[in-house]
């Protein structure tokens, strides 16, 4: 397995992470081929450097602008400018989320659409070059999962467009809140701005799990230094590791993995069907991932009904409300569950109907096999009256189509 242990206790911005990718063996002409793909190779110069931060060594890296007077982009403006290049579509989608990310919680912040949000400083070539260059990094790296310590949260004030703003920004602690990311705060951290939004937004995108693992095996480290000055350090470390089996949700191979599920459930008797569909509704707006319900026969001769939730764990303390909110039960019982998934990843092939969105799922014993999704499958039906068995075996006999547009993941 190629695992990734991100360490930014001491940051984290876009420049410091492909800086430490770079250190750690991504080569630099990767980068430089995603910037010819991105089309503003010809706009600025891109430099690494060997560097020191407070005796430590590092790779540092360097957006220089040939045109000084580079404006900056709103975020229509750079998603029409990501989709129309060149690069490798799971970089485009990733780089995408990236800035998508950062747009949602500048909306927020702002209190305008999400399509109106102008970026300032996020919006700047540089910062286009630090998360197309990251996003190239790591999918080069071709990593399984991704560890990180929680980023910290800095304190005191910096200078922006905004004019003078208390740390963390209101983007990063909008993420942060959004994300449930915890910051780490310390009396003794350096003042200023530790963590970046578009620091913060890549480990969002990326991260699979916040900690640190039990027990790993190094196999190499990259260091990215930052362009802070201060008295304190200002690095990041990536490290590739190898991760025992039990690390990461108890896998147990590297195809499929042992995960958790919470499971809430309660047996209903004194509510309307319209008031269990509303519970069942309100369930599902507050992030359960599927909620099902069936008849029953309990004490008194009652006819009832079984409400099963399934959710991520982090997500029950709000589900609990809802349940008490929304629902006529004083109780319900709540576990947590085994799960156990194979790697899967989406991506489209080519038919006489055109492109067609897909899940390639690689099985236990190493075949990939390839699964419609079904929202596809009834949309050509109804535009094309061919049953839904013929448009899947059409699917399925143009396997050999199928192009990735995301990673392997669960």
């Amino acid at each position: 397995m190629r695992d990734l242990f991100i360490d930014c206790s001491y940051g984290t911005s876009g420049d410091m992470l492909l800086a430490s990718l770079i250190d750690l063996g991504v080569p630099f002409k990767i980068i430089e081929e995603a910037l010819e793909k991105l089309g503003i190779n010809s706009k600025l110069f891109l430099s690494i450097e060997d560097s020191r931060n407070l005796g430590f060594k590092g790779k540092k890296v360097q957006v220089n602008l040939l045109d000084k007077e580079s404006k900056t982009m709103a975020w229509l403006e750079i998603k029409q400018f990501i989709i129309k290049s060149k690069l490798n579509q799971i970089v485009k989608n990733n780089a995408l989320e990236v800035f998508e990310v950062i747009a949602k919680a500048e909306s927020l912040v702002h209190g305008i659409d999400i399509d109106k949000v102008h970026f300032h400083e996020i919006g700047s070539l540089r910062n286009i070059v630090n998360v197309v260059g990251a996003c190239t990094a790591l999918e080069y790296l071709d990593l399984t999962n991704i560890f990180s310590t929680y980023p910290p949260s800095g304190s005191g004030f910096i200078k922006t467009s905004h004019g003078e703003l208390a740390v963390p920004v209101p983007v990063v602690l909008e993420l942060a809140r959004e994300h449930k990311i915890t910051l780490i705060g310390s009396k003794n951290s350096f003042s200023g701005e530790l963590t970046t939004p578009t620091g913060l937004a890549l480990l969002i995108v990326y991260v699979d799990k916040f900690m640190q693992p039990e027990s790993f095996l190094v196999k190499s480290i990259g260091v990215g230094l930052g362009n802070r000055k201060s008295s304190s350090l200002s690095l990041l470390r990536s490290s590739l590791i190898h991760t025992s089996r039990n690390d990461f949700s108890n896998n147990s191979s590297d195809v499929f993995f042992r995960s958790f599920v919470l499971v809430q459930e309660a047996w209903i008797d004194d509510s309307s069907p319209e008031e269990v569909a509303f519970l069942i509704k309100e369930l599902r707006n507050n992030g359960a991932i599927e909620v099902a319900s069936e008849s029953i026969y309990m004490k008194k001769a009652r006819n009832g009904i079984s409400v099963k939730v399934l959710a991520k764990p982090e997500d029950a303390e709000r589900l609990r409300y809802v349940w008490f909110d929304h629902g006529s039960s004083i109780g319900f019982r709540e576990r947590i569950e085994d799960k156990w998934m194979l790697m899967r990843r989406s991506g489209t092939c080519k038919t006489k109907f055109g492109k067609v969105i897909v899940k390639q799922v690689k099985r236990s014993d190493g075949r990939l096999t390839l699964k419609p999704e079904f929202d596809e499958l009834s949309r050509l039906s109804c535009e094309t009256g061919i049953p839904l068995e013929k448009i899947r075996e059409e699917i399925l006999s143009n396997s050999d189509t199928f192009s990735p547009d995301q990673n392997w993941g669960f």
